[in-house]
């Protein structure tokens, strides 16, 4: 965007961690603007920065951009070109928060489902077609683990589909599975 000959580009991830966050930082930020104002939101865990704007006047904008469209486990770079004239602190947080909030709104979403993860240990026999009837549930396979007297399995199961894969697995061995919650 453009607004009053500066320039203002923006730069929005998915990230998990803290870390993951400023490494994208590093790899967008233009060390020949003006400023690199940033901000996150993993969870809980927020962060923002105004890389040399006015307090509030950047960073903060661009957290609210993010929680006003409900957007989680993201990271938005907001880079600025001076363009000679100054736009005061409700101008710069108008066009840091509005270029963040269009970023954003033109950008691609993923929902963010909550997983359980479960063991399951079972027969051989039932070990393919448990498999193969948990992934219909949204089931994920981590790993599988084989032993002499079974099979181990490592899933991630959807949490609201989480009673449906146990009872699903119960039926589907006869009851000869044993289920065991991970987290």
């Amino acid at each position: 965007m453009e607004i009053r000959k500066s320039r203002f580009l923006a730069h929005a991830a998915p990230v998990a961690s803290a870390e993951q966050a400023l490494a994208f930082l590093r790899q967008v930020s233009t060390p020949s603007a003006s400023h690199n104002c940033w901000a996150y939101r993993i969870d809980a865990d927020y962060r923002s920065h105004d890389d040399g704007e006015p307090g509030g006047s950047a960073g903060r904008p661009i957290l609210q951009a993010i929680d006003g469209q409900g957007m989680d486990r993201v990271m938005v770079v907001v880079t600025r070109w001076f363009g000679g004239i100054k736009l005061g602190v409700g101008g710069l947080i108008r066009a840091y928060g509005g270029t963040a909030a269009e970023c954003l709104r033109r950008a691609g979403r993923t929902p963010i489902v909550a997983m359980t993860r479960l063991h399951v240990h079972c027969d051989f026999a039932d070990a393919t077609l448990l498999k193969a009837r948990l992934v219909e549930l949204g089931a994920d396979i981590e790993s599988e683990d084989f032993a002499s007297d079974g099979v181990g399995l490592c899933l991630r199961v959807p949490t609201t589909r989480l009673a449906a894969a146990q009872a699903r697995i119960i039926a589907l061995s006869r009851g000869r599975s044993v289920v065991k919650l991970l987290d």
